[in-house]
C-alpha cells in the first residue's frame, strides 16, 4: 500500500513539474502543444460559423472538437491531482474559465440547436495568458501595469477634458448646423463630434454649413493629437519604470495551492503560505 501511494506522489510530481514547470524542456513543450491546440480550437469555432465549410466538413469539424474536449478535459483533471489543494484552482479564474471551456460538447447531448455553446468555447483563447506567463512576458506585463496605473491620474484628467471639449463642440454644432444637417439634438450632436475626434468617420450625420466644416475640420485635426496623447503618457511612464529596474516576478509555483507568480527569490507562497521549495 505504502509503494502504491509513493508511485502516485511521484507521477503527481511529475505532472505537476510538465504542466506548471515553464524552466524545464517537458514544461515548455507542453505550453507550446497547448498553445497549438488553443489555437486550433479557436479557429474551429470560427469555421463552424461558415456555412458552406461547416455544411462540407461538418463531421471533420465535430470529430476535431471532440478530441480537442478530451484533451483539454484530461489536462484539466490532471490539474486538479497536482496539487495538493485542487479546490482552489477549480474556484479560480483560470479554472473556472478551464471548465467552461469543456462543458458545451458534453452538454450538447442533452441540450441541441443552440448557437451559444459555439461561442463559450471561443473562452478558451483566455487560457493563452497561463501559457504567456514566463517570466520575459510577466515581466513585462508587470511593468506595463504599474506604468498604466502610475499614469492614470494624467489619463484621467485628459479624458476629462476630451469629455468637455465632445459637450462644447455638440452643443456649437447643434446650433450651427440644426436638424436640417441631422443634429436634431445635443446628444446627436455630442455622438457627431466623438466619432468625429476619434477619426472613425461613419459619415451618417455630416456638417453641411461652412462655419460647420469649419469646426468639423479642426475637430478632425485635433483627433490625431488627442490619439496621441494617452500612448504618450503610458510611454513615459514606462521609461521611468524601465530606468527603476523594478523587480520582475519569478516563475515559481507553489505545489498546494497552484498559485503560479511569486516574486524574485521567493520562498514561500504569497497566497497560501507554503514553502516553494516542499513538495
Amino acid at each position: 500500500m505504502k509503494s502504491v501511494k509513493s508511485a502516485f506522489e511521484i507521477f503527481r510530481q511529475k505532472i505537476h513539474i510538465i504542466i506548471y514547470g515553464t524552466n524545464t524542456v517537458s514544461g515548455r513543450l507542453f505550453d507550446l502543444i497547448l498553445l497549438g491546440i488553443i489555437l486550433l480550437s479557436v479557429l474551429l469555432v470560427m469555421l463552424e460559423t461558415v456555412q458552406g465549410f461547416d455544411v462540407k466538413y461538418h463531421k471533420q469539424l465535430v470529430f476535431l472538437e471532440w478530441v480537442i474536449t478530451i484533451f483539454f478535459s484530461i489536462e484539466y483533471v490532471l490539474r486538479i491531482i497536482s496539487i495538493n489543494k485542487p479546490l482552489k484552482y477549480v474556484l479560480s479564474f483560470y479554472g473556472i474559465i478551464d471548465l467552461i471551456a469543456i462543458l458545451p460538447m458534453y452538454l450538447s447531448f442533452f441540450i441541441s440547436g443552440t448557437s451559444i455553446f459555439t461561442t463559450i468555447r471561443a473562452l478558451r483563447l483566455l487560457r493563452l495568458f497561463k501559457i504567456l506567463n514566463h517570466p520575459q512576458f510577466s515581466g513585462q506585463s508587470v511593468h506595463l501595469k504599474e506604468s498604466i496605473v502610475a499614469s492614470r491620474g494624467k489619463i484621467l484628467v485628459f479624458m476629462y477634458f476630451v469629455l468637455i471639449s465632445c459637450i462644447v463642440i455638440g452643443s456649437i454644432m447643434y446650433v450651427v448646423e440644426g436638424a436640417e444637417a441631422g443634429f436634431t439634438s445635443i446628444p446627436t450632436s455630442i455622438y457627431w463630434c466623438i466619432v468625429t475626434l476619434t477619426t472613425v468617420g461613419y459619415g451618417d450625420i455630416s456638417p453641411i454649413t461652412p462655419l460647420g466644416q469649419f469646426i468639423a475640420s479642426l475637430v478632425m485635426i485635433m483627433g490625431y493629437g488627442i490619439i496621441a496623447v494617452p500612448t504618450g503618457i503610458v510611454t513615459a511612464e514606462m521609461a521611468k519604470n524601465s530606468a527603476s529596474k523594478l523587480p520582475l516576478p519569478n516563475k515559481l509555483h507553489c505545489f498546494e495551492c497552484g498559485s503560479e507568480t511569486h516574486l524574485s527569490e521567493a520562498k514561500y507562497c504569497q497566497n497560501c503560505g507554503h514553502s516553494l521549495d516542499e513538495k
